[in-house]
Parts: C-alpha cells; sequence; structure tokens
C-alpha cells in the first residue's frame, strides 16, 4: 500500500490551536452535561408520543368547533321546515278634541277620547316549494360530513408531525451515541500517539493531529445538542407536556419491511383519502344545489291561520258585546312565474361551479398518485441506503483495522490512521441517519395512502 507524506503543520502554530480547541471543548462539554434542575426525564414510545399529540392537539380541537358549526347549520336547515308563529298586543288611545260633526239640522257627537286594543296570533306551515326545504337539509348534511373528513385530515397531519419529530429527535441521539463512542475510540489513538512520541516512535504533529481530531467530533457534538434541545422542546409543546422533560426515544424498530407494488398503494391511496371523499361529496353539494334552483320555478303552497282580539273599552279584557275576535284560516298557492325566464342562468352557473368540482377532484386524484409514487420511491431508496452503508461500514471497518495495525507498526502515517477512522465514523453516522430515514419514510408512505391512523 503506497503511503502518502504530508507536510507537518508548524508545530507552534498546531499547538496553539489545539489548545484553543481544547479549551472551548472543556467549556462546551460542560454545557452539554448540564440540564437545568426542574427537568424531567421521560423515555416515550412512539405509540404513545402520537396518542399525546392528538390529545393536546389545538389544531383538532379547532376542527372540533368547525364540525360543531356544521351540524348546527344542519339542525338550522332542518328547523326551517316547522311551522312559524308570531304574536302581538298593541294598546291605542286616542284624544279627539273636535269631537262634534254637524250634518245640516243633524249633527254627530264623538266622545273625547278613546281607547283601543288589538292582539294577534299567526301560524304559517309551508305545505310545498319545489322541495326547497329538504334540498337544503341535504346539501348542509353533506357540508357536515365535509367537515368531519377535514378533522381527518387534521388528525392525520398531527399524526405525522409527530412521528417526523420524533425520528428526528431519534436520529439526533444516535448521532450523539456514534460521538461519543467515537470520543473513546480517539482517546485511547490518543494515549497510544503520546507513548508513541515518548518512545521516539511518532512527531508531536502525529499527537496534534489526533487531538485536532478529538476536537473536531466535539464541535459536531456540540451542533448535535444544539438541534436536540430544539427537537425536544417542540416535541414537549407539541405533547402537550412540560417545557423542562427531557425526551429519550424506547428503541424504535429498523424499517426493513418489503414493500408491495406500486399499483397496491395508489389503489389505497384512491380509496381511503379523504380529499377524494371530499371531492365526491362537493359533488353531491354541488348537484343538490342545482336541484334547489330549478325548484325555484316551482309553485309554493302554504296554509295560516290567524287570531284577533279587538277591545275598544278601557278594559283590556272586557265583558262580552265590548271586544270581537276574528279567526281566519287559510290556504294560498303561488307561483312566481317570471322565474321561468330569470332562473336559467343561475342553473347554468350552478352546473359549472359542478364541472369544476369534477375537474378538481381529477387534479386532486393525479396529485396524490405522484404523492404516492414520491413517497414510495423514497422509501424504496431509503432500505437500499441501509444495505449499502451496511457494506460501507464493513469495509470502513476493516480498513480501520488495517491501518491501525499500520499505525502500530509505524507503517502509516498518523493522518492515514486518522482519516480512517473518520471514514468509520461518518459510516456509522450515515447507517444511523439512513435507518431512521428509512422509518420516517415508510410513514410517509401510510400518509400517501390515507392509512396513517388505521
Amino acid at each position: 500500500m503506497t503511503t502518502i507524506n504530508h507536510s507537518p503543520l508548524k508545530p507552534h502554530l498546531l499547538t496553539r490551536a489545539v489548545k484553543a480547541a481544547g479549551s472551548f471543548a472543556v467549556l462546551i462539554t460542560a454545557l452539554l452535561i448540564t440540564n437545568p434542575a426542574a427537568a424531567q426525564d421521560r423515555t416515550i414510545t412512539l405509540d404513545e408520543a402520537v396518542k399525546l399529540g392528538l390529545e393536546n392537539s389545538k389544531t383538532l380541537k379547532l376542527s372540533q368547533s368547525k364540525i360543531d358549526q356544521a351540524v348546527s347549520q344542519f339542525e338550522q336547515a332542518k328547523d326551517n321546515a316547522l311551522p312559524t308563529g308570531k304574536a302581538s298586543f298593541g294598546y291605542n288611545r286616542a284624544q279627539i278634541p273636535a269631537h262634534k260633526l254637524e250634518f245640516g239640522e243633524e249633527s254627530l257627537s264623538l266622545p273625547s277620547s278613546a281607547n283601543a286594543y288589538l292582539g294577534t296570533v299567526s301560524v304559517n306551515q309551508t305545505i310545498w316549494a319545489g322541495n326547497k326545504l329538504r334540498y337544503a337539509r341535504e346539501s348542509t348534511n353533506l357540508l357536515t360530513q365535509v367537515a368531519r373528513l377535514d378533522a381527518v385530515n387534521d388528525r392525520d397531519q398531527i399524526a405525522y408531525n409527530v412521528i417526523d419529530a420524533y425520528y428526528n429527535l431519534y436520529k439526533v441521539i444516535q448521532a450523539k451515541k456514534v460521538v461519543e463512542q467515537n470520543l473513546v475510540t480517539i482517546d485511547a489513538q490518543i494515549k497510544q500517539s503520546q507513548r508513541f512520541f515518548d518512545q521516539g516512535l511518532v512527531t508531536k504533529n502525529d499527537v496534534l493531529r489526533f487531538q485536532l481530531q478529538r476536537s473536531n467530533i466535539e464541535l459536531n457534538g456540540i451542533d448535535l445538542e444544539n438541534n436536540r434541545r430544539i427537537i425536544n422542546y417542540n416535541m414537549d409543546i407539541l405533547l402537550g407536556l412540560p417545557e423542562t422533560t427531557q425526551l429519550g426515544i424506547a428503541q424504535i424498530v429498523d424499517a426493513d419491511r418489503s414493500p408491495a407494488p406500486l399499483a397496491n398503494y395508489i389503489d389505497t391511496a384512491l380509496a381511503h383519502r379523504a380529499e377524494l371523499r371530499q371531492m365526491d361529496l362537493r359533488t353531491q353539494v354541488a348537484e343538490t344545489n342545482i336541484k334547489s334552483i330549478r325548484a325555484n320555478t316551482s309553485p309554493t303552497l302554504s296554509a295560516s291561520g290567524s287570531a284577533y282580539y279587538v277591545g275598544v273599552s278601557g278594559n283590556p279584557i272586557p265583558k262580552s258585546g265590548k271586544y270581537i275576535t276574528p279567526i281566519s284560516l287559510g290556504v294560498t298557492l303561488g307561483w312566481n312565474f317570471g322565474t321561468l325566464w330569470t332562473n336559467k342562468n343561475k342553473v347554468t352557473e350552478a352546473r359549472l361551479q359542478r364541472e369544476e368540482v369534477i375537474v378538481n377532484k381529477g387534479i386532486t386524484s393525479d396529485n396524490i398518485k405522484n404523492e404516492v409514487n414520491q413517497s414510495y420511491q423514497n422509501y424504496k431508496t431509503a432500505i437500499d441506503k441501509i444495505n449499502l452503508l451496511q457494506t460501507s461500514i464493513n469495509q470502513a471497518t476493516e480498513n480501520n483495522r488495517i491501518l491501525e495495525s499500520k499505525y502500530k507498526s509505524n507503517i502509516s502515517s498518523a493522518t492515514d490512521r486518522a482519516d480512517a477512522q473518520t471514514l468509520l465514523y461518518q459510516a456509522e453516522i450515515n447507517l444511523e441517519l439512513a435507518k431512521a430515514d428509512a422509518g420516517l419514510a415508510f410513514y410517509t408512505l401510510l400518509k400517501s395512502t390515507g392509512t396513517l391512523n388505521k
């Protein structure tokens, strides 16, 4: 194997860099191991996280409020079929200053003042209005179902957000474990290189290279810890936990499921995606709206009943002979035949709205197919990456073993030794991240088929 010789760094510059990096690393390490006194540790499974996220979601509470509003509108539409009634009672007093009328030799005298009471009670019931009330009930009932499907979409999105955060936290924690393992390894190499230096087998630069490598690993750990804190805080808010809770991830199952054919996932999505069911409901709403507008040209039939109380004495409830109480019952048949020529354009507009919904369903269907295909290909790629990275780790491990043996025999340089460790370190991190990406890709595929919460 050919050994590549690298020009040594200037000792005083390298020493100064190591000291600076070392001081910084000590400070950050102290920060990494320090937690707030009020912090609570909790290890949580994925199922527990999803359950907490759904229970504490403010978005889902808002979705339920929208469902309640839709149900209320449906009940109001049903109320429109009930009879209407109203009652009133009034008092009038008339002052008549000039209360005498003369007709030649005859004259008529009126009282100087008069009292009058008038009370009415009426009830009206629509018997026939072209089924407009029935169409109104059908339309609001369909819109209630649309609101419920909106809640299903929101529920799927909340669950996916929790799963995404859970896997991101897992990725950071696993990467931190790899950092810790590599710190242990590099510390052993530093001790060994120091012994070689004391024996005169290696230069001071060789020792400093390992120390610099350790500082770089620590700096990577700092970035990972910062990301962990951000993700942990966001998850606390998402799950409704105290903001100081330090979350630990229970061991997750590696995503090694073999995917079914793409057509299976597309068929599942077309059968389960809430958006497509919403489009079907909106098509029915549009068709009901067409019928309702056509009903404008229909005659209407209604029945009514009224009762009156007319009293002309000073007593609001006088004796017999001092008031009258006429009662009337009637049936009214009406027809606004002008709608025969003023309604046709409204029907045309309603038909266009229905066609728009049908076209939008086709667009939505195509978008869902594209989404499923992308999620499917991403999942397959993630699985392939795991297999490839496992081979890469095996190769990096063997390469590291060979160079470690050569370095101990003073055949390879410290740079070659450090590079071999870096390659192994990077391969280990990439494998952990690939496993988490594959797990998240699987749940993304489920979400695209509309079966995430089923």
